[in-house]
């Protein structure tokens, strides 16, 4: 007799986000067989509730909770709008399709369900993940913006329609988009040895050029800026489940900076998740101090850069003396420079001098 089989990690976070859906569902019908007006309970979101854990390295809610009850009339509203939610959401996963936040908005007016605006349907989509403990994206609703990935990783869709296929990652010069059908695809084979998370696509492009894929053993993704989420939950798995090292290319600023820590540890506004940050992550740079190092082009900082820069001082996610020390360098050089001011040396320098020096960062965390 053969063995069953274990459940692939796709399946295993459908099984548990229509589990809490279905709980859901049942504790309200519970409410109303027994005469009482349902209500929900979840953890706040208010600023004052928002703290840093020092051991997870990220911001989370704290003890704070609010209760939205039927039997309030300023709560019938929002109410009925989260319970919408919840029953389209598990449309979404039963029937295995994927929406946008643009879609949801729209979609409610076909059940009658009104929303003032998009902001107010994502702001009740925010509520239910962290009523069900999980991102949206485990109950298969997306943002539009994507970024993109690159490098030898076969992976093997589940998406509806293209369950058992298989794409190697390296197929296309342009890398692949990072959407739904990736986000939730199992990897099946890789030689890499790192991943790579770079914030802009012209270096994205260059790396993939000058086969950085291959003479470092490197999957390559493009972040386009500050990363979606999606993207920052497919480098956790890469990380988790590959057990591969994360280094994070972000241009000189206290813009890139902050992609960077972002990436390790998570933004204030996604406090209520656990599944979108990569501690371990490295921020190989381009630091402040490389500036001054590879007297690269660089321009002046803004008034608004500075101010950022202080405001980053403040923040508890930047008080290790690395990150602290590197604002303070650009405090007091007062430029900054971009990802593409290596090719001074040549479009090559990047690739053979600057990335090498970097990865033994990277090998040695």
């Amino acid at each position: 007799m053969s063995k069953p089989r274990s459940k692939t990690t796709a399946e295993a976070r459908k099984d548990k986000v229509e589990k809490a859906l279905k709980t859901l569902g049942q504790n309200v019908y519970e409410e109303l067989d027994n005469g009482r007006f349902p209500s929900v309970t979840f953890a706040s979101r208010s600023v004052r509730n928002i703290v840093y854990d020092k051991k997870l390295q990220q911001f989370i809610l704290g003890s704070s909770s609010v209760r939205r009850s039927a039997g309030n009339i300023k709560h019938i509203r929002p109410f009925t709008q989260l319970l919408w939610l919840a029953f389209f959401s598990r449309k979404l996963v039963a029937e295995k399709r994927t929406s946008t936040l643009r879609d949801v908005y729209y979609s409610a007016q076909a059940f009658n369900v009104e929303f003032m605006d998009q902001a107010e349907s994502d702001e009740l989509i925010t509520d239910l993940e962290v009523l069900l403990e999980s991102a949206r994206e485990e109950f298969n609703v997306f943002p539009e913006e994507r970024s993109a990935i690159f490098g030898n990783l076969t992976v093997e869709y589940t998406v509806r329609g293209y369950e058992g296929k298989r794409l190697d990652l390296s197929s296309h010069p342009d890398g692949m988009m990072i959407g739904p059908a990736l986000t939730t695809a199992e990897f099946r084979d890789t030689d890499a040895e790192m991943v790579l998370a770079i914030e802009k696509g012209g270096l994205f492009t260059r790396f993939i050029e000058e086969k950085v894929h291959e003479k470092y053993k490197a999957i390559l993704v493009n972040t386009a800026g500050q990363p979606p989420r999606s993207t920052r939950y497919l480098l956790r798995r890469l990380h988790q489940e590959l057990k591969l090292p994360i280094g994070i290319l972000c241009d000189a600023d206290p813009w890139g900076a902050h992609i960077a820590m972002v990436i390790k540890s998570g933004s204030a506004a996604a406090a209520h998740l656990r599944d979108l940050t990569t501690p371990s992550g490295v921020w190989l740079g381009v630091w402040a101090s490389d500036i001054v190092k590879y007297k690269l082009p660089s321009d002046p900082l803004t008034e608004i850069d500075i101010k950022r820069l202080y405001e980053l001082k403040a923040d508890p996610r930047y008080k290790d003396k690395m990150w602290h020390d590197e604002l303070d360098t650009f405090l007091k050089i007062k430029k900054k420079s971009e990802q593409e001011a290596f090719s001074r040396y040549g479009l090559s320098y990047i690739v053979d001098t600057y990335l090498p020096e970097k990865l033994q960062l990277l090998k040695s965390y």
